[in-house]
């Protein structure tokens, strides 16, 4: 009977060694959040790409929380609903107030964790506060924008062909294309203001000279006419001597 209460002493020390590892192996997984000092603030979202909880926090790539909550509410000053997650942060983590806040996804399997961008305030965050977080891309709205997109460019191809809008006439109307064929007839026959200037070499040759003699002579430009700067003189004189007598 003495050894059956040693044989079960020993029995229960090896459970109890077993819980205890157990346990032990827990907290350690966790980082031991559970017994370390910290504080709790909120993030808020308006789509959250299916991040879970005891999803990991990181502060500039470092490891330093994790989300301990995740609540869907109503905004009323937004009027739309939203999603606020709440995080558990190492006492020894610091998070300035205009700090960004983005949900990424982590290694192959697409594990979503918390990526906080620290930022330029002196101020940083207590329990309680809350921050605005960015929302991550939503794949499947993006995709339903594009496949919008398409519909409207095959819409718009239709109308084309159809010869609707002004781009559809421009397309399916001949007179368009015979004016055209006009108006460059014209200018390659030397009509008109713009078809003299681009077929007739005088406008050129004497544009040519002008600047020429301009880079030769550039104080032609400051050169004041002193004739008639002469007769504004005189003019004035004039005047003035009528109005004295």
């Amino acid at each position: 009977m003495f050894r059956d209460e040693k044989l079960e002493l020993k029995v229960g020390l090896f459970i109890g060694a077993g819980i205890f590892l157990m346990f032990l192996i827990v907290f350690s997984i966790s980082d031991f959040y559970l017994l370390k000092k910290g504080y709790d603030i909120n993030v808020n979202f308006d789509f959250v790409n299916g991040i879970k909880k005891n999803a990991p926090i990181r502060l500039a790539g470092v490891h330093v929380g994790e989300v301990r909550d995740i609540t869907i509410y109503y905004d009323e000053k937004a009027g739309k609903t939203r999603v606020q997650l709440g995080l558990r942060i190492t006492a020894d983590a610091k998070i300035e107030k205009d700090s960004i806040a983005r949900i990424n996804t982590l290694g192959l399997l697409g594990e979503q964790y918390l990526e906080i961008t620290p930022g330029t305030a002196e101020r940083f965050l207590k329990t309680g506060d809350e921050i605005e977080g960015r929302n991550p891309v939503n794949v499947g709205m993006q995709m339903e924008k594009m496949a919008n997109v398409a519909s409207s460019l095959t819409a718009v191809m239709d109308s084309v062909r159809e010869g609707k809008g002004t781009i559809g006439k421009l397309f399916m109307d001949d007179t368009i294309y015979n004016d055209l064929e006009i108006i460059f007839g014209r200018l390659a026959n030397g009509e008109g203001t713009i078809g003299k200037l681009l077929v007739k070499d005088d406008v050129y040759n004497n544009i040519e000279d002008f600047t020429s003699d301009i880079k030769a002579h550039p104080w032609k430009l400051l050169k004041k006419d002193t004739s008639s700067r002469k007769k504004t003189d005189d003019t004035e004189r004039r005047g003035t001597q009528v109005s004295t007598r």
